[in-house]
């Protein structure tokens, strides 16, 4: 294989990976800068909407990609429920606090799942056929080019949403000072509980993506969970193209770690990167140091 050939092999796998990554920061960070809820139960969302959707082609004999939709609905329904009956009826508003809830809430989404879904590994099909395509010389997995290209078209809807719609400006200014947003007269609440909607359906949708991979279990998304933080704190918590260029950047990084250095170190490698960014530039890549306002 030429320089060039594995060059793109290399960028293209990694983008793939990189997709569930961005689609995992996202969510973390639209949260957080909407709510300054860190979302440990994130990944357990997602994991509870893939069960959905295996549920839909298995049981229901629905055709994947309409299951993948359904899927998505049903999370946006899951987080808006969340937040109307967990998050906004919490008597806690410290952070500490907070973050424990998220925490509580993933172990009952986890046991929720092994619960009703069993415990046992499942096979979760790909949107594609997992057929080999080559160009230039490299081999590339068609299942990884629409994993990748799902995932940016996924972001860029977000985007649309977030800059086009009535709602979307509202989640902007809402993000930006909510007191002041409420005080406008926009819903906060309403714009809330839709915050939560779309964080669990990018969560939903990354976990989606990334079961074929894998195995569906309970447990599936514990590893994606844990790079989507750091892809978040790499890009910035606070910034929602950072959260897309750390998954990015975090998906080629390990792929190349793990081919050219060894697979051992790519497990630790994403939070070695974490270390050297908090150490350079402690607000992320591109997000911005938090403003105290009194």
């Amino acid at each position: 294989m030429s320089g060039l050939g594995e060059a793109l092999q290399v960028l293209v796998s990694g983008a793939a990976t990189g997709s569930v990554y961005a689609l995992v920061a996202i969510g973390l960070v639209l949260l957080y800068r909407t709510t300054r809820i860190l979302n440990f139960a994130h990944g357990d969302v997602g994991v509870l909407g893939t069960f959905l959707a295996y549920v839909g082609f298995t049981s229901l004999g629905l055709p994947f990609g309409i299951a993948f939709a359904l899927a998505l609905a049903a999370a946006a329904a899951i987080g808006a429920l969340i937040y109307l009956v967990v998050v906004r009826q919490a008597k806690t508003t410290s952070d500490l606090g907070l973050i424990i809830l998220t925490l509580g809430l993933a172990l009952a989404l986890g046991g929720f799942d092994a619960l009703v879904f069993g415990t046992d590994n499942k096979v979760v099909p790909t949107l594609a056929p997992d057929t080999i395509a080559r160009f230039a010389g490299a081999s590339f997995s068609v299942a990884s080019l629409v994993t990748a290209s799902l995932g940016v078209v996924l972001m860029l809807a977000l985007w649309a949403l977030l800059t086009y719609t009535r709602l979307g400006v509202a989640m902007r200014a809402v993000a930006q000072r909510a007191d002041v947003a409420e005080a406008m007269g926009l819903p906060v609440r309403t714009v809330l509980m839709a915050t939560w909607a779309a964080a669990a359906v990018l969560a939903t949708a990354a976990a989606l993506l990334f079961a074929p991979t894998t195995l569906l279990n309970p447990t599936m998304m514990l590893d994606p969970l844990s790079k989507g933080f750091v892809a978040a704190v790499i890009g910035g918590m606070n910034s929602l193209p950072g959260a897309v260029l750390g998954g990015y950047v975090l998906g080629v990084l390990e792929l190349v770690v793990g081919v050219y250095v060894s697979l051992e170190f790519k497990a630790s490698f994403a939070f070695l990167v974490v270390i050297l960014v908090l150490l350079v530039r402690p607000h992320g890549l591109l997000g911005r140091p938090d403003v105290k306002r009194v």
